[in-house]
């Protein structure tokens, strides 16, 4: 028969109790630990980001753009008269001199015009000829007149001097003496009227000429601008160069003023470069510049800025100043950098992707062991692939440029 043992059961039931509240306490413990533990650092491929070395020493400020190659030179060849196109002899691309025919038009009106201004013309400069012919016809007769005038009161003038002395030795009566005196005095404003008419009609003869002179520089003058208007419908490129565009075909009426041709000097270019305005507060006249045609670089140097934006970007000319490689034509597109200025002894390293200039961003910084922090760094003045760094970083520093933004919510990174 069995006795049972009350001592045994209860000391197994405190020994059970003890195990449980161990049990609970390292539980409790085990789970303090786990939550005081940071997260594990996310791994990131090294061949994937871009990493550079901060450094120190002289940095070059510099702006890029896009643009294209422009000619120095262009002309554009309008119509002066309304016409239609008849012919084209010449196509772009090809190389002109001032007088190669590009285009023929053809309008009767303006053929018929030129025509008839000549006409108008030459009846004119005849009727100018006709008009000396009777001029010099009577200024001969006023000089004729004159000299007959002149004689007869010289001879008047002689008999009465002789008379005179016949009176004086009473060979002629006073009555004589005193005709020939009167017929003297006759003769004498005789003579003294036909050489004021004479005179006079010496002096009439270059108004009289200047009424039909003006007359016939008129009517030349229309006639050159009717002959011009009707040699003008034979287009000429009126410059050497290359013609780069012809907007018309054949058939197309044109009005006058219409552009029919364009003609360009490929040996004079430059180029076009167009700035983020962001970027362009930066740039004045006289900077020097490199430009890149893809088949070389070439110097050269700002000319003009366009005060107005466009499209979120600032028009800039560059002169080009060296010689132009092989291939280089006008509308081929280049790249431009402009150099703002050198800055000496500073710390700068390559442009982050989203650091923007003066503004503070948080940048991986490589340590020894492998890992990257997030640091916070301020820049300065930037360029086309540097930025200046102000604070944050230290010469030697190895730092993550690329883009971060998918590990934003990290502060550390583990490059495999």
């Amino acid at each position: 028969m069995d006795i049972p043992r009350p001592n045994q059961a209860a000391a197994k039931r405190k020994k059970r109790l003890t195990m449980i509240i161990v049990s609970v306490i390292a539980l409790a413990a085990i789970t303090v630990g786990l939550s005081t533990l940071k997260p594990a650092a996310p791994s990131v491929d090294r061949n994937l980001v871009w990493v550079d070395t901060v450094q120190r020493g002289p940095m070059v400020r510099q702006v890029r753009g896009l643009g294209t190659l422009v000619p120095e030179n262009i002309r554009w060849v309008a119509a002066r008269t309304q016409a239609r196109v008849e012919k084209i002899i010449l196509r772009p691309g090809a190389m002109v001199t001032p007088d190669s025919i590009i285009l023929e038009l053809s309008n009767p009106d303006v053929t018929q015009a030129a025509e008839t201004a000549v006409s108008s013309l030459q009846a004119a400069e005849a009727q100018l000829a006709n008009l000396k012919v009777q001029l010099q016809s009577q200024l001969l007769a006023a000089e004729s007149a004159a000299a007959n005038a002149k004689a007869a009161y010289e001879t008047a003038r002689l008999r009465a001097e002789v008379n005179e002395e016949l009176f004086a030795d009473g060979l002629v009566s006073r009555l004589e003496l005193q005709l020939s005196k009167v017929t003297a005095e006759e003769a004498a404003t005789r003579n003294g009227i036909e050489q004021k008419r004479f005179a006079f009609a010496q002096e009439s003869i270059k108004p009289q000429l200047a009424v039909q002179e003006a007359e016939v520089a008129r009517l030349e003058a229309q006639a050159r601008l009717r002959q011009a208007e009707a040699d003008a419908l034979k287009v000429r490129a009126s410059m050497e160069g290359v013609l780069s565009a012809l907007p018309v075909e054949v058939g197309a009426q044109v009005q006058p003023g219409q552009n029919l041709a364009r003609v360009a000097d490929p040996s004079e270019l430059k180029a076009e470069i167009r700035i983020a305005e962001t970027q362009a507060k930066d740039i004045t006249i006289g900077q020097s510049a490199k430009v890149d045609t893809r088949n070389g670089i070439v110097e050269g140097r700002v000319v003009r800025i366009d005060p107005a934006v466009q499209n979120g970007t600032v028009l800039v000319d560059v002169t080009l100043e060296g010689e132009l490689p092989r291939g280089a034509r006008p509308d081929l597109s280049v790249d431009g950098t402009i150099e703002l200025e050198r800055l000496d002894n500073v710390i700068f390293v390559g442009r982050p992707a989203f650091g923007q200039e003066r503004s503070t961003v948080g940048i991986f910084k490589l340590a020894e062991d492998g890992t990257a922090d997030r640091v916070q760094v301020q820049l300065g003045r930037s360029s086309v692939n540097t930025i200046e760094v102000i604070r944050g970083l230290q010469p030697g520093d190895q730092v993550i440029l690329s883009d971060m933004s998918q590990w934003d919510s990290h502060d550390r990174v583990r490059l495999n």
